[in-house]
């Protein structure tokens, strides 16, 4: 969606990202770059989609004018509707799912639900999506790991982004899958130790059936990593990337 065909000097986005802890926001320019302080609040639980809906409104009710909103969202998004969603239908952070909330989630059209809250054209994508859009170089076969509540992932082909996989629920080793190993339960419960060693172990795992060319490494939780001790073709990349793909999510469809 072109600025010029808008008509608008300077497109304004208001990116959102919606993460297990924490619900954050930022209107960006053009180039993705912030035009106003980053405001954050914390996830509240239960985490109904109405809920959601109005608790994104206010939080971003005084950042000034929008013409568009990109949503990261921290479960499987086709179309706009959710498909999958293991955080937000829990009752609490570290619950268990409630099969009320999965059924609420379940196939809900939270684009048409945000843009008639907001009054804006609005698009939802996976988190790990939304982040990689800021980060990939647009070369070669790249990778994007989120490590937060639980783990997100994202597949880029020369700056394409790909259809969305939720390999953060692929088996992993001991019978449990990436996320149950790598999610920010398992790091409390094991320490930051041992769940950097399974960090480095799941990113050879997904390199043996994936063969990408470089791993970018997100969220909340990276921060818990030594780069030196990473591959040579792994990067940790600023978790405000989840905002600033905004942008670069309008612009794929350019």
């Amino acid at each position: 969606m072109a600025t010029q065909a808008m008509g608008w000097p300077e497109v304004r986005t208001l990116a959102i990202d919606v993460g297990g802890s924490g619900l954050k926001g930022a209107i960006l320019d053009s180039k993705g770059e912030m035009l106003t302080e980053r405001v954050r609040v914390d996830t509240p639980y239960p985490c109904p989609p109405d809920r959601l809906v109005s608790s994104l409104t206010e939080l971003t009710a005084d950042l000034g004018e929008r013409h568009r909103v990109s949503v990261g969202f921290p479960g499987l998004v086709r179309n706009g509707r959710v498909r999958n969603i293991p955080s937000l239908s829990r009752t609490s952070y570290d619950g268990d799912a409630d099969p009320e909330l999965e059924a609420a989630w379940r196939g809900f059209d939270l684009a048409a639900a945000l843009s008639a809250a907001f009054g804006v054209p609005t698009k939802v994508a996976n988190d790990a999506d939304v982040q990689g859009c800021a980060v990939v170089t647009g070369e070669g076969f790249e990778f994007v790991m989120t490590l937060g509540t639980g783990v997100g992932t994202a597949l880029f082909l020369d700056g394409r982004l790909l259809p969305h996989l939720e390999a953060g629920h692929a088996p992993f080793r001991k019978g449990d899958t990436f996320e149950e190993q790598l999610g920010n339960v398992a790091r409390k419960d094991v320490g930051n130790d041992r769940w950097r060693t399974r960090v480095l172990e799941a990113i050879l795992a997904y390199d043996r059936f994936l063969f990408f060319d470089t791993i970018h490494i997100g969220g909340g939780n990276a921060k818990h990593l030594d780069p030196l001790d990473l591959p040579h073709h792994a990067r940790i990349v600023d978790n405000s990337a989840g905002i600033t793909g905004g942008v670069r999510l309008w612009d794929l469809d350019s």
